[in-house]
């Protein structure tokens, strides 16, 4: 059928085609300003509604943006409030048992010390002899005998009755001084002991004085959170962040714990469930296994949950204390009891294994060797099967961290999604509108020679009346040649005239 197009005009191809060609550059002359029209007006059209989708998508952004604000300023106002409110209770915990009785105390601990320390330096002189003893044994051994045998007696009785109480004297007050040495150093613990409360005392005031700064910089951050500050933003994003990250590498590794807690009940599972059994593509005793391990998680979020200790479910955190705390007895005894059975599921595991073994080496036809300290492993399987329960337990704090955090971290992505296919639309847009302008010029490019004789035409049109102006031949012939001139060049600057300049 193409080829008898091809044939229409001449049974030679060549001159057929040319026929064919000038016919084609004939009707794409004639209908150049529609075509650019058409073009122009298609490439404006994408441009324009391309422009109007990146317009949309700009303020879709603008508002993920703010409602991340908003979510970031929320958590942060939560996380600081409860920080506060954390520090708070420590002071008044500390008041309460340290400081209600401290006036008190003080001065008592103040009048024992002094009393303490004036009593050991007064115990720490010199022993003084009594008054005047040895001018008065002096002044006796000086006085003159005169020879008579009855003066001499009674002079040396008088120094031995000084001499004698001197002594005495010495001897008491010596004692006396012993005496309150060693009252002093029977004290010396209880000084000891008064010095230790008053560094005790020294500490919680110095304690007092470090959480007190540490509140005004919470309450510092929360008046920044509150002004929405850029900075505070900035702050509680890389937050968010980091506990992400950390959240996630802990939720990995107790993944890979309820790996290694799966395949340790896995297999005596498969002796009481039964291993022929199938629930869909899973073997039953893989799933009840499964159902197992997925029980003590959750009994360990609900023992978290009634401590308190998380957030996840405000209706357990909203009951009675009474309430919870039945509540956590009860988790933790289903939780106790779940652990007991994997403890016995991962014993008797060590024991299959070693039937298993010894009914080998029995089809091998050797003889059956009994291992020693085969009760290591078995003990070590007994262990681990009762604590990775209450390892996977504590599954719920980063659990908690990863979901608070875990909406920033969406939203991010989602500005990220949006901001990027708003760059594409917005290229795509200005890549429809430069096609349009390409392709108006490739258009022209199939037309130019009929364009090149119409700029020919058009020069000669315009040269002539100047030529004869120059000439000084104004006949009636150069006016109708010059009114000619002017509207050909009229005619021919409309059809190259844009579609909405015609319409202006």
């Amino acid at each position: 059928m193409s080829t008898d197009i091809l044939y229409i005009w001449s049974a030679s191809p060549a001159l057929s085609l040319a026929i064919w060609l000038v016919i084609a550059v004939t009707v794409l002359y004639l209908g150049r300003p529609h075509a650019h029209q058409l073009l122009r007006g298609t490439g404006r059209a994408v441009h324009g509604a391309l422009r109007l989708a990146a317009a949309s998508i700009r303020r879709l952004e603008q508002r993920v943006i703010e409602r991340n604000r908003e979510v970031l300023l929320a958590m942060g106002r939560e996380a600081t409030e409860k920080a506060i409110e954390r520090e708070f209770s420590r002071v008044n915990a500390v008041i309460e048992r340290d400081l209600s009785h401290y006036p008190a105390l003080h001065r008592k601990l103040a009048e024992t010390l002094q009393r303490v320390e004036a009593d050991y330096h007064a115990s720490t002189h010199d022993a003084p002899l009594p008054p005047a003893w040895s001018e008065v044994v002096d002044t006796i051994s000086s006085l003159p005998s005169s020879g008579d045998p009855a003066v001499v007696k009674v002079l040396e009785n008088i120094r031995s009755v000084v001499e004698n109480a001197h002594h005495e004297t010495l001897t008491a007050w010596q004692k006396s001084t012993n005496e309150r040495h060693r009252l002093l150093s029977k004290m010396q613990p209880e000084w000891r002991t008064l010095n230790h409360t008053m560094e005790k005392v020294q500490r919680t005031i110095t304690g007092l004085e470090e959480r007190a700064k540490r509140i005004d910089s919470h309450m510092a951050h929360y008046e920044s959170i509150r002004n929405a500050d850029e900075r505070a933003v900035h702050t509680l994003t890389s937050s968010s962040l980091t506990q992400f990250f950390i959240a996630t590498l802990v939720l990995v590794i107790a993944a890979f714990g309820g790996l290694i807690n799966f395949h340790l009940i896995a297999l005596p599972m498969s002796e009481m469930v039964g291993g022929a059994s199938y629930i869909g593509a899973m073997r039953a005793s893989d799933v009840a296994a499964l159902v197992i391990i997925l029980v003590e998680i959750t009994m360990g979020i609900f023992l978290l949950e009634a401590l308190q200790i998380t957030r996840l479910f405000p209706m357990i955190g909203n009951m009675d204390d009474r309430m919870r705390k039945r509540m956590a007895v009860a988790a933790f005894t289903i939780l106790f009891i779940f652990a007991s059975i994997e403890a016995s599921l991962a014993y008797m595991r060590d024991l299959l294994a070693l039937d298993r073994e010894a009914l080998q080496q029995s089809l091998a036809g050797a003889a059956v060797a009994e291992a020693q300290f085969r009760w290591i492993p078995s003990i070590g399987q007994l262990v681990l099967g009762f604590v990775l329960p209450f390892a996977l337990a504590f599954v719920a704090i980063p659990l908690e961290a990863f979901v608070h955090s875990l909406r920033t971290v969406v939203g991010l992505v989602v500005v990220g999604v949006l901001r990027t296919l708003r760059l594409m639309v917005r290229l795509l847009g200005g890549t429809a509108d430069h096609l349009s302008k390409m392709a108006v010029s490739l258009y022209d490019l199939f037309v130019m020679l009929p364009l090149s004789i119409e700029r020919l035409v058009k020069y000669r049109l315009e040269s002539a009346p100047r030529r004869h102006a120059e000439a000084g031949e104004e006949g009636p012939e150069s006016k109708k040649s010059a009114k000619a001139a002017r509207r050909a060049k009229a005619v021919v600057e409309a059809d190259a005239m844009p579609a909405t300049a015609r319409e202006g």
